[in-house]
């Protein structure tokens, strides 16, 4: 049999290890491979899934990738910013001038980069683009680097940080250059 000192010490030692696991588990900041690859695929889902032109009300689809309330910091063509009825004016705004006037818009997703900060915490910088036809025909590609930081709350990625790099008109003419001068450059290109 052995002493009380040994048993007493291997009880704490297999306490200590199953505390150590149960820690692992729970703490946020760690996050197994596999959940960031599901993180990463949940987050490219839900961008792809906002972008399919095919489906209807595609201002309210690009809306619903953002917090229902709270600070929501946008950063665009220069300008940002920081509240849901902002941002929802600037998206149904490109959608009126830009968006609708595209025939067969088809967005394509490039390289994509996710850093999973915690289970419920994630960063992603994406190329895109939206190849389509303008209005007289023409080919035309809306494209960009898009740099969001997600936060998951009540079970719901959200976006409450982007910044939006748009390619240079010189490499991508836009339907900006169709539309009436009166009308002032898209702010929120997605």
């Amino acid at each position: 049999m052995r002493p009380l000192f040994h048993r007493l010490f291997a009880a704490g030692a297999c306490a200590a290890a199953v505390l150590s696991l149960l820690t692992a588990c729970t703490d946020p900041l760690r996050v197994s491979p596999a959940d960031r690859r599901a993180i990463a695929d949940t987050l490219s889902a839900l961008v792809i899934n906002a972008y399919d032109f095919a489906k209807p009300e595609p201002a309210a689809r690009l809306l619903s990738l953002y917090p229902d309330s709270g600070r929501i910091i946008s950063a665009v063509a220069g300008r940002v910013t920081t509240t849901r009825d902002t941002l929802a004016g600037e998206i149904a705004g490109f959608w009126q001038r830009v968006g609708r006037r595209m025939q067969n818009p088809r967005f394509v997703l490039g390289s994509t980069y996710v850093d999973v900060i915690t289970r419920d915490a994630a960063v992603v910088t994406l190329v895109y683009s939206i190849p389509h036809t303008t209005p007289q025909g023409t080919p035309h590609t809306v494209s960009g680097a898009w740099t969001m930081l997600w936060r998951r709350e009540s079970g719901r990625w959200r976006i409450v940080q982007e910044h939006l790099s748009d390619t240079p008109e010189s490499t991508a003419p836009g339907l900006a250059s169709e539309a009436p001068s009166a009308t002032p450059p898209s702010s929120h290109q997605h």
